[in-house]
């Protein structure tokens, strides 16, 4: 791992760890769920071995390629996501889950282009700003062509519906223009501008509206609209200080819907108590301070945004899932990058954390 081809170790540690961590909570998490719906006790388990090797190969791709590759496939791949967003629209093509449209069929594995399409507005802001850092505070070339690229997928993604993966992105795009240094009356006003449609978009379906009413008082709705996060709350507070033990989970047996996926840090609580919730914690802040402090030592203005971006992408992710199963955000399925269930996710994770250790790389 010398001349040359080191990379950051504590990013690299953090996220073999978070990814050790990650394939024990996925057996923990489903073994009775797998072992009652497909009588396999290790069918998710084994699916997100294979997941994982793929991501781990995507890694050490990533790393090794240079920065001009990223930047030569910004524009390519920004199309070629938007029309795959596209096809999962498409009755027959996109295949269709608990109410939404979100996946592809694709030899044998089921990918969701949305996790593709937040690595694509990476690629796609970091080359678009750096070409226009010296215009980035001009509204109609610095700011305008973005807004109308990131809502063209704003509006393919709430027809899936996939409201977690939209805000992502419109947080992502904020905060990547004003690093940039795009005129903050400009970003107050265009959010202020887009406030009336947020809200038309989270009133025009009941169960959006119904989750708001929910998070302010889970409790009054504890059997119904707040169960999972009421079931969350219980599964954290039981855990107490050093949890139940591994395995030991009583939540995840059928009470806590979706407890290898969106609500996997509920687990963690309860089986590994309040320090191995902080432990998790404290890995993602190294993600999120190694991959800052690569950005203030890069001087090439793509790769400066590219990680800067990648940065802030996987910190909101964790973010926000650690928020909704806390109960401190409305309720909103997202995974817990390395550590929950979910092939596609796994995979693109693990290539954004490949980027990342590729431009740490070129730093040392």
């Amino acid at each position: 791992m010398r001349d040359g081809f080191a990379v950051d170790k504590w990013l690299l540690l953090a996220v073999a760890a978070l990814l050790a961590l990650g394939v024990t909570m996925v057996l923990s998490t489903s073994y009775l769920y797998s072992q009652e719906r497909f009588t396999d006790g290790t069918y998710f388990f084994r699916k997100q071995l294979i997941a994982v090797g793929a991501g781990v190969v995507a890694l050490i791709t990533c790393c090794l390629l240079p920065s001009a590759t990223y930047r030569w496939l910004a524009y390519p791949l920004l199309g070629l996501t938007f029309v795959v967003l596209i096809l999962v629209l498409i009755p027959g093509v996109g295949i269709a889950h608990g109410g939404a449209r979100r996946w592809l069929m694709l030899s044998g594995f089921v990918f969701q282009p949305a996790e593709l399409a937040k690595l694509a507005i990476v690629f796609y802001l970091a080359h678009s700003m750096a070409r226009k850092e010296e215009k980035i505070q001009s509204f109609s070339v610095g700011v305008l062509p973005h807004l109308i690229v990131a809502g063209a997928f704003l509006g393919v993604l709430l027809l899936e519906p996939d409201f977690g993966t939209a805000l992502i992105l419109v947080m992502l795009l904020y905060l990547m223009l004003f690093v940039a240094g795009a005129r903050l009356p400009h970003l107050l006003a265009t959010g202020l501008l887009a406030l009336p449609v947020l809200l038309y978009v989270m009133l025009k379906a009941e169960y959006r509206l119904r989750r708001l009413l929910t998070f302010m008082d889970p409790w009054r709705e504890a059997s119904s609209s707040g169960f999972q996060v009421v079931q969350s709350l219980i599964a954290f507070g039981s855990g107490e200080l050093w949890g139940r033990g591994l395995g030991e989970s009583r939540q995840k047996l059928f009470y806590l819907p979706e407890a290898h996926t969106d609500f996997v840090f509920s687990v963690i609580g309860e089986e590994l108590g309040l320090l191995g919730a902080l432990l998790v914690l404290a890995l993602f802040a190294v993600i999120v301070l190694r991959g800052l402090r690569l950005t203030a030592r890069i001087e090439e203005p793509f790769d400066q945004y590219l990680a800067f971006g990648l940065t802030v992408l996987l910190g909101l992710q964790a973010l926000i899932h650690m928020g909704v199963v806390m109960g401190l955000m409305p309720t909103k399925g997202l995974v817990l990058p390395f550590i929950s269930y979910g092939g596609s996710a796994m995979v693109m994770n693990l290539m954004e954390a490949g980027i990342l250790l590729g431009l740490s790389r070129r730093r040392l």
